[in-house]
């Protein structure tokens, strides 16, 4: 059995960015602490929220000492640490483990998609060089490779390959790993809209975008799971449904950097090739914003 990385609600969280596009790291410790205090139950730097794929290696590895400096233990930090060149990965995952991160998440390498054999010898190695738990990150629709059911279940056979965040969206294959890994591999929804279905199939909980505007109810949302309150567990779930919606309305993190912004963070600009939201989406984001009692009238 594998204790879980962490159980609950680990907010995604965005990069601040000041005008010229360099790292906020003063607006991000205001974040940090504020995700801190409203209940996030983990902080994931540096992932697809935090815009990584636009990040040089040294703003990388920034972002995470100094998150993992600011938290000092009280949540765990899990550092995205992917690449799709596996002596890159490598050499990013023995970095982020040496600046502290209490964990690694690393997607499927993406563009020179490999075999379901290439995936295991990939993220091993990753895991070995990093030597700290690894969390694995099957997001289909962004890299065009998915991780199969018995891949992950020889995934899990690895000691420090200890979770998966799933992302596919395909409730069916998450049955199926639950089924062939049990206990060994820790499963976190990857869809802020799927908390619990997953946690239903055994899940530990959620690596939120949500979590980023509202971390409160996404945590309130897994707690009332592991309480045995499923029909609690339910309404939040059906609550978060139109943040759901306008978070993703264009690709992440467009939409709730936007929204960040709306709420009076300094969180900035997206990267390019990523830009502004359109009129008619910064509409739905704001209306939902309000919805859920975000923005005061």
């Amino acid at each position: 059995m594998k204790n879980p990385v962490f159980t609950g609600a680990g907010v995604a969280i965005i990069t601040p960015m000041y005008e010229d596009g360099s790292i906020n790291f003063d607006e991000l410790g205001r974040i940090v602490e504020d995700q801190i205090a409203r209940g996030t139950d983990a902080i994931v730097i540096c992932g697809t929220t935090g815009e990584c794929s636009t990040m040089t290696d040294e703003e990388q590895l920034a972002a995470i000492k100094y998150t993992v400096d600011l938290v000092s233990h009280r949540v765990p930090v899990i550092a995205g640490a992917g690449s799709n060149d596996t002596d890159h990965g490598c050499a990013l995952a023995a970095k982020s483990a040496a600046c502290g991160a209490d964990a690694l998440l690393l997607v499927t390498p993406y563009y020179n998609k490999t075999s379901q054999a290439g995936l295991v010898a990939h993220f091993t190695a990753m895991a070995e060089a990093g030597g700290i738990p690894v969390i694995l990150y099957n997001v289909p629709s962004r890299t065009g490779l998915n991780i199969a059911p018995e891949t992950a279940k020889e995934l899990s056979k690895y000691p420090l390959i200890n979770g998966i965040k799933e992302a596919s969206g395909n409730i069916g294959q998450v049955a199926k790993i639950a089924a062939l890994c049990g206990d060994e591999l820790n499963i976190y929804s990857g869809n802020d809209d799927q908390v619990v279905p997953l946690l239903s199939l055994g899940g530990k909980g959620v690596i939120s975008v949500v979590s980023n505007v509202k971390p409160e109810l996404v945590h309130n949302c897994c707690k009332a799971w592991f309480d045995g309150d499923t029909a609690k567990a339910r309404e939040l779930q059906l609550e978060m449904l139109p943040l759901c919606d306008a978070l993703f309305c264009e690709v992440n993190p467009i939409p709730v950097k936007y929204a960040m912004n709306v709420l009076g963070w300094e969180a900035g600009e997206c990267r390019l090739p990523l830009v502004e939201p359109s009129d008619a989406h910064k509409e739905q984001i704001e209306q939902a914003l309000q919805a859920a009692g975000l923005i005061k009238e």
